[in-house]
């Protein structure tokens, strides 16, 4: 009731739900620079068997990291393309837990924790509150 008296441009004060996407796509972010971490440590600890290829799985984790937490830092300055770009990563990131599910190596561990927060985010950036904070204003 209070949202609906006083505006977030007035307050300066974030929907939790926004906060909650924001947390959600922050949370994505430290895992894959974790990720990252992780990679960069064993291609100095270990040989690979293709240099060129972990190179470029670092070098694409590298940026998915810092895109994602771009994302993020966007969804709380309420820029309006964040909708599209959060959505793009989620439907990816549904796509690689889908395929965690199945196969010889299948992990279903690795794909809840890929699906749920994915679902999470495609579920917040259609609340009302976020479509209103995340809409471009003119004027």
């Amino acid at each position: 009731m209070v949202d609906e008296l006083v505006p977030e441009e007035k307050t300066g004060r974030h929907h939790p739900y926004l906060i909650a996407l924001a947390g959600v796509i922050f949370l994505e972010s430290a895992v894959l620079f974790a990720a990252l971490a992780y990679l960069i440590f064993e291609l100095g600890a270990e040989t690979p068997q293709s240099y060129p290829s972990a190179i470029a799985l670092t070098v694409l984790t590298a940026i998915a990291a810092v895109w994602v937490a771009v994302i993020g830092i966007s969804t709380l300055r309420n820029q309006a393309w964040i909708r599209g770009a959060a959505v793009v990563w989620q439907v990816l990131q549904i796509s690689v837990a889908i395929g965690s599910f199945q196969g010889v190596f299948a992990r279903p561990d690795v794909g809840w924790l890929l699906l749920t927060p994915a679902i999470v985010v495609l579920v917040l950036l259609f609340t009302k509150p976020v479509l209103e904070a995340t809409t471009r204003r003119d004027g």
